[in-house]
């Protein structure tokens, strides 16, 4: 679909084409609402159902039953009449619900009478010294080579860092053939104390018997190193890491390091829209504030999937799902639509045992909060000590930051960089993330070329939305 093909305006406006958005869009769309799903990938599916509809990996065992799951999702969005959009970006989104999107180089200004964000997750930041260096790479990127193209790492790979994502990549790569050298497992053991509480509620959790077997499958085949250190070494690219447990220190060649420490709401657009977050202190990260049926604090805008918080996939199937219910109840009060209480049921389940995980898998401070010249903004390379620095002589924020040292002012729009810099300045003056907030986000949040804008037809719709 070109730019030109959309309408003017729709019942519903979905931005993101992982399950959230999926099963939303669908929902809606049966139920008689005119409904368009935007998503910037070449296909549908989020990054946890990467290349569901186009992947070149045919053993259904190397990614695992779960990835496959995503394949009824997207059929289910396709066969129920909603306008699919992908290769769109949406680059903004205003209180009154006007969405920015381009589409191959043209940009529109579609109204519609409710949004869902679906914007999902995004993997935390890992600022850890060498890690801009040709060779290291997140998880995350690793794993959508290999849903979108099959693509294995070759020569001799290190994955380091905690979280289920890291044991789900390494038994991906083990299945399709590849070798790992080790796994740097930085989890502190000082994270049992308080996981430990929450092990009989993740006991009867969906992912309980999926885990151990996770382990004992990876655990059995790659050699696990405990370390409280890490570092990548090198002059033009990786050579080497180095890492360490209790000062001990040691070395290994590598060619290629994958990182990962978790995963964190996608909120970048969720802020430019006016949407209200709160710091959760649990996960780490700033999330919107919803209500039970995923309304945000702007009237008409939801946000739903991992983007309202880590739950999963299947999690954000059922968010979707609840808040298309609530749009289709606002907008045709007289549709049949599903009790969401069955939806509601089945999300609890799936959030059985996620306070364990977000325990046991927190990350250490090393790893978020880093010292010296570790870059922190890679865009326009800010090291740690600056803003450290720049904190010290009174700068309260993120905000502030940008006009000290740019930080977040590249083309990431601060992803790569916005939690860190944000703990970072909490460090430094002694107070919390709560405290310090995070970076204001304006339009465009993501990056879009003057053609693209000077391409928009000029209505006073559209007129009223760039001069905002």
């Amino acid at each position: 679909m070109n730019a030109s093909d959309l309408a003017p305006s729709y019942d519903l406006a979905v931005i993101g084409g992982g399950p959230a958005g999926l099963a939303a869009a669908s929902l809606a769309a049966r139920a008689g609402l005119s409904t368009v799903l935007f998503d910037e990938n070449p296909g549908v599916g989020g990054q946890i159902y990467r290349g569901i509809t186009t992947t070149p990996v045919t053993d259904r065992a190397i990614l695992g039953e779960d990835y496959w799951a995503g394949a009824e999702l997207a059929a289910d969005a396709k066969a129920s009449g909603a306008s699919i959009v992908n290769g769109a970006t949406v680059w903004s989104l205003d209180p009154q619900r006007i969405v920015g999107v381009s589409i191959a180089g043209k940009a529109r200004m579609i109204e519609a009478r409710r949004v869902i964000i679906a914007t999902g997750s995004q993997e935390r930041p890992f600022p850890i010294p060498g890690w801009t260096l040709p060779g290291v790479m997140t998880a995350g990127g690793a794993q959508t080579a290999l849903k979108a193209q099959g693509l294995l790492p070759s020569g001799r790979t290190l994955l380091a860092g905690t979280g289920p994502l890291l044991w789900l990549l390494a038994a991906q790569i083990l299945r399709g053939g590849g070798k790992i050298e080790a796994i740097l497992d930085t989890t502190p053991r000082r994270n049992w104390l308080r996981a430990l509480p929450h092990l009989p509620d993740f006991a009867l959790s969906p992912y309980f018997a999926k885990g151990l077997s996770l382990l004992r499958e990876v655990r059995a085949r790659a050699p696990v190193i405990r370390a409280d250190r890490v570092e990548a070494v090198g002059k033009d690219r990786l050579g080497e890491v180095v890492f360490s447990l209790g000062g001990a220190e040691r070395r290994m060649a590598a060619d290629l390091l994958l990182l990962h420490q978790g995963v964190v709401p996608n909120v970048n657009l969720a802020i430019a829209a006016g949407v209200a977050h709160a710091w959760n202190e649990r996960q780490l990260c700033f999330q919107p504030v919803l209500d039970a049926d995923f309304n945000s604090s702007v009237p008409g805008i939801a946000v739903a999937g991992d983007g309202a918080g880590i739950a999963g996939g299947t999690a954000a199937a059922e968010r979707g799902r609840i808040a298309a219910i609530a749009a289709v109840r606002v907008l045709k009060p007289e549709a049949t639509v599903a009790d969401p209480q069955t939806m509601r049921q089945r999300l609890q389940r799936e959030e059985m045992g996620r306070a364990f995980l977000d325990w046991l898998n927190r990350p250490a401070e090393w790893f978020r909060q880093p010292e010296g010249e570790t870059l922190v903004c890679r865009c326009e390379e800010v090291t740690a000590g600056q803003v450290r620095d720049m904190a010290a002589m009174g700068c309260e924020g993120p905000n502030q930051m940008k006009a000290f040292l740019r930080c977040g002012m590249g083309p990431c729009q601060g992803r790569l960089c916005g939690l860190t810099v944000t703990e970072l300045i909490a460090a430094e003056r002694d107070t919390t993330p709560a405290e310090v907030g995070y970076y204001r986000q304006r339009p465009p949040v993501k990056p879009i070329t003057l053609a693209e804008l000077a391409s928009l037809p000029i209505s006073e719709t559209e007129r009223k939305a760039v001069e905002r």
